[in-house]
């Protein structure tokens, strides 16, 4: 039993190596993307130039767009906490004037029931012309709005802008913003 001990060290080290080590027990590391390529984790990171589906703007180029016929829908789509059923406010939050806040359905990936709360709240805002000009944004460095953007072209909608950097870049060009509530989730 004595000669055990001197062992004992060396096989806790070789136990917490293994761990270490990449081909290792470890825990799993959740994938930036969802198999359809939605950002599904690290949100409020670096984002890309461009969306499928969709123009990326500027402030200028949206104030442009929103003094023309048809004018656009702002849609938000800004996280909030949903808690048993409903929105929590965690924070106050305020958005364009206008806006549509749809929160949480730029996640990476919706339920049933969130996908069909996006779909039919575009649906009314639109009154069903897949052509009407849609404005997605969140804030900057936010993959939400990108999701969305992609999310609303899957459902057939055509005119789609992504306004990448989103409050945060209405905000610091001195432009109003409101005090949001989102639409109610049913």
């Amino acid at each position: 039993m004595p000669r055990a001990l001197p062992r004992l060290p060396c096989l806790l080290l070789a136990a917490a190596a293994s761990c270490l080590s990449p081909g290792g027990a470890h825990a799993e590391t959740p994938a930036l993307f969802t198999p359809d390529g939605y950002r599904a984790t690290l949100y409020r990171s670096p984002t890309p130039q461009e969306v499928a589906g969709g123009t990326v703007i500027d402030t200028a180029t949206l104030q442009h767009l929103l003094n023309q016929q048809p004018r656009p829908v702002l849609i938000d789509v800004y996280r909030r906490q949903w808690l048993q059923g409903r929105f929590i406010e965690d924070e106050p939050h305020a958005n364009l004037p206008g806006s549509l806040w749809l929160a949480n359905t730029g996640d990476g990936q919706l339920t049933p029931a969130w996908q069909a709360y996006f779909a039919q709240n575009l649906q009314r805002a639109t009154a069903g012309q897949a052509q009407q000009p849609l404005v997605f944004y969140c804030r900057s460095d936010c993959w939400l709005s990108w999701n969305a953007v992609k999310r609303a072209a899957g459902l057939g909608y055509s005119t789609l802008y992504w306004y990448r950097d989103g409050v945060d870049a209405w905000q610091q060009a001195n432009l109003p913003v409101q005090p949001a509530q989102p639409v109610p989730f049913p």
